[in-house]
């Protein structure tokens, strides 16, 4: 057969020297996966009603009125220090105005050549998302993105790195409130109600970009990284069908497995957990978020998990989900999802190997 053959997916081995200093935790199904029933905590299981639920969690988060439709304040031609590292083309300030006095904002990096109609969101984290650990995770993958000629929008957490801001209070609109850095997003709790949803401040910046993205080019693949925070930002904003194709890095476990392990349990923050958000989450579980991140023609998620993490999601407990969810999706027939188990390191990160493999799928786009 003629034509060029493509490199096989990158392989690294395991690290064994980190799992022989640590316990069995990290190599072992836990007890909380023994006996699930994976199957039957997928609830959407066909195209149907995959459409259907995300009608239905757009409904929630914006209360109605679909998908925001604004464009962002776009400031062209900025310098930006957080990004004098990459090697990059010109940068775009983007700038949208949310609920309660809230502001995000962002940075559109072109690549040094020419644009190719790619683009890609990264979300980084929670902590400081710019300086290392954090900074560099973000820089690694941001640089090579740009270096494929992707243009890369480096988004940040409500309240943290470019949105470090006040809010206003749900009682008092002229009383500003600054977060408490302790699980920075605990306080959007008080602003939860049947008329707003303080999800919105987390997606309503990622909708809105990638509104302007469709109007500064024709896009030809719309990527998602994120790490952390910026994973479950990333898993929950898959909704939209405009992402063509999303990264989570150490961002999420089904419920089911939240309580391992005992000694630091994965509940997550605010925005992450049924009791914070039941009646969100009864609509999809990550499960479902997962089926409908890579449901879709042309469409697909790959879950990347760090299997020797310091901070969270770590050890080898997706061994009793992936293979459900990947079938799952196949068995929608448009989409395709798949899990990493990064074992090259010990780190909370997007790892050169993780960059390497996600570089690596990116290139059928």
């Amino acid at each position: 057969m003629g034509g060029v053959r493509r490199p096989l997916r990158p392989v690294a081995p395991v690290n064994h020297t980190i799992p022989a200093a640590q316990s069995e935790l990290y190599n072992t199904l836990p007890a909380e996966a023994i006996g699930v029933d994976v199957e039957r905590l997928i609830t959407v299981t066909t195209m149907a009603e995959v459409e259907k639920r995300r009608a239905q969690l757009i409904d929630y988060i914006w209360k109605g009125h679909g998908l925001p439709a604004q464009q962002p304040h776009v400031v062209s031609g900025i310098d930006e220090p957080d990004l004098t590292e990459l090697r990059r083309g010109r940068v775009d300030r983007l700038v949208v105005p949310l609920a309660y006095q809230v502001v995000s904002t962002s940075y559109l990096v072109w690549p040094s050549g020419e644009a190719n109609g790619r683009f890609a969101i990264y979300h980084t984290s929670h902590g400081n998302p710019h300086a290392p650990p954090y900074g560099t995770a973000m820089l690694r993958a941001t640089q090579a993105l740009l270096d494929r000629g992707y243009a890369v929008v480096v988004v940040d957490m409500p309240f943290l790195g470019w949105n470090a801001q006040p809010i206003a209070s749900p009682d008092d609109p002229s009383r500003l409130v600054w977060p408490q850095s302790h699980r920075i997003h605990e306080i959007l709790a008080e602003y939860e109600s049947p008329d707003f949803s303080a999800l919105s401040i987390f997606l309503e910046p990622l909708a809105v970009i990638v509104n302007h993205l469709s109007t500064v080019a024709e896009p030809s693949v719309v990527a998602m990284v994120g790490l952390s925070g910026g994973a479950w930002a990333t898993t929950v904003y898959a909704l939209d069908p405009r992402i063509t194709a999303s990264f989570p890095v150490a961002g999420s476990w089904p419920f089911y497995l939240r309580t391992f392990p005992a000694h630091k349990p994965n509940h997550g923050d605010w925005e992450q957990r049924r009791d914070a958000l039941p009646e969100f989450y009864a609509l999809a579980g990550y499960l479902d978020l997962y089926v409908m991140g890579a449901a879709g023609i042309g469409r697909r998620q790959l879950q990347i998990l760090n299997r020797f993490d310091p901070v969270c999601f770590q050890g080898v407990p997706h061994r009793s989900y992936a293979p459900v969810v990947e079938h799952q999706v196949a068995l929608l027939g448009a989409g395709r999802w798949g899990l990493l188990d990064d074992a090259t390191h010990d780190q909370h990160t997007v790892s050169p190997y993780a960059v390497s493999v996600l570089m690596w799928d990116l290139e059928e786009s």
